[in-house]
């Protein structure tokens, strides 16, 4: 931000923030004040429309908004909908990056087919042969990258995460860099909140992190674009790309974070409702909307193009 602004979103000398317990949904409310507590100021004298254009491990997209890597919608899908194919078929339609979460080979396969650039995230299972067979698999269905959830290790209990009765498990530094060394497709660590973590991702080889606390995963987590800019300072010419999720809901947010250093950020639930109510043309829409809006500011603000975002924009 720039020299005006301040470091904590909140007034008074401590910064105060919101009053929480710790929940998913507190977490979420500071990154929604964090990010609304963030105003833009205008440079209108030359400015002219923006190019959205965006390239991502080396691809051309048409936005540096991509599709979230949700999991097991296919379970909530109504009158044998499948929304996790339909969000799939969106992002291709956009010709936008897709992200697809935990789901068994034979899911992952079925979206793969609706022809969109997608990156496999997969959790850290406990058989770490699991993870190898699924990046391979992805390999095959023609992935543009594969990774790790890393914020999955812990579970509720104070031990390691289950999910769908599967356990999970530590990733050390060892385990990250032969994930890495397993594949030649782009390897992401997903769900770095931390200096530590993203230079660790850095040191094991990753190709990219994205800045998230998984819609709060941890208690009392951080805004995930409060800590991005120190992030992206401390991965400067490592050539690594930082994406950013949780909260993202507008075009004004996907703005704002960008600005703060995020390569291309992910839209999260802002798509849910529109993707079970009325499908791929819901998503369609929603980021259409959000893409306008990415481009209102950005216009109001002399951007004109993804690569010219200036954090120098942004009061607090």
């Amino acid at each position: 931000m720039s020299e005006n602004s301040v470091k904590s979103p909140w007034p008074g000398p401590a910064g105060l923030i919101p009053v929480t317990n710790g929940k998913a949904e507190d977490a979420n409310v500071y990154n929604r004040a964090f990010l609304d507590r963030i105003h833009v100021e205008m440079r209108i004298v030359d400015a002219v429309k923006p190019d959205l254009t965006t390239k991502i491990f080396g691809r051309t997209y048409a936005s540096p908004i991509m599709m979230p890597a949700f999991s097991h919608l296919n379970q909530v899908g109504k009158d044998g909908q499948k929304p996790m194919v339909q969000y799939a078929e969106a992002a291709k339609a956009l010709h936008v990056l897709n992200w697809v979460g935990m789901e068994p080979d034979e899911e992952y396969a079925e979206i793969a087919a609706a022809g969109a650039d997608t990156v496999r995230i997969i959790k850290p299972f406990a058989d770490h042969e699991v993870i190898r067979e699924q990046i391979r698999f992805a390999e095959a269905h023609g992935a543009v990258a594969v990774g790790i959830d890393i914020d999955h290790v812990p579970g509720k209990d104070g031990g390691y995460d289950v999910v769908d009765g599967i356990p999970l498990g530590p990733i050390s530094s060892e385990d990250l860099s032969a994930y890495v060394k397993s594949t030649a497709l782009p390897f992401v660590a997903k769900g770095v909140l931390s200096v530590r973590d993203a230079l660790k991702a850095r040191d094991a080889g990753c190709g990219a992190i994205v800045v998230s606390h998984h819609h709060g995963r941890i208690p009392f987590g951080i805004a995930p674009a409060q800590v991005l800019p120190k992030i992206k300072e401390a991965l400067a010419g490592s050539g690594m790309a930082v994406f950013c999720d949780c909260g993202i809901d507008t075009g004004y947010d996907a703005y704002k974070v960008l600005a703060l250093g995020a390569d291309a950020v992910s839209v999260g639930r802002g798509i849910l409702r529109p993707l079970l109510q009325t499908g791929s043309k819901g998503v369609e829409n929603k980021v259409k909307k959000m893409n306008a809006e990415l481009s209102e500011l950005m216009l109001y603000t002399g951007i004109p193009n993804t690569r010219s975002f200036d954090s120098s924009v942004l009061w607090a």
